[in-house]
């Protein structure tokens, strides 16, 4: 079986970033305890190159086990409310669907205490 990422980047409405990030933190602590396919969902602030946080802009990095982890995701009856609540406070959003190449996580899955540097080749 083939580990998949999501990769979405949101784009927030001026003064509506605190909020979505609360929002979203929630909703990935929520993911990751109800949905054992979920091995990974990070919320991610980009910043410049000298560490300035860039205003409006959070990505997500969530990683499933399996095709059949992310269907389970889309289909967590939490979805609709999350997008609804989500919605007045985005700009846009952009989803990137990808499979994992590791073939670690690919193959076996890999737990997220495990994920880091080290497990780079």
């Amino acid at each position: 079986m083939t580990a998949l990422t999501i990769i979405v980047e949101f784009e927030t409405n001026e003064g509506k970033e605190e909020e979505f990030l609360t929002r979203i933190r929630e909703h990935a602590r929520k993911t990751l305890e109800e949905e054992p396919g979920c091995l990974r969902f990070e919320v991610i602030q980009p910043i410049q190159n000298d560490g300035t946080p860039i205003p409006n802009k959070v990505i997500v990095n969530e990683l499933y086990a399996n095709e059949a982890a992310v269907a389970a995701h889309e289909s967590n009856p939490r979805m609709a409310k999350v997008r609804e609540a989500n919605g007045p406070l985005l700009k846009s959003s952009r989803r990137i669907l990808a499979k994992a190449t590791d073939s670690k996580i690919a193959d076996e899955g890999m737990p997220p205490q495990e994920l880091n540097a080290s497990n780079d080749d």
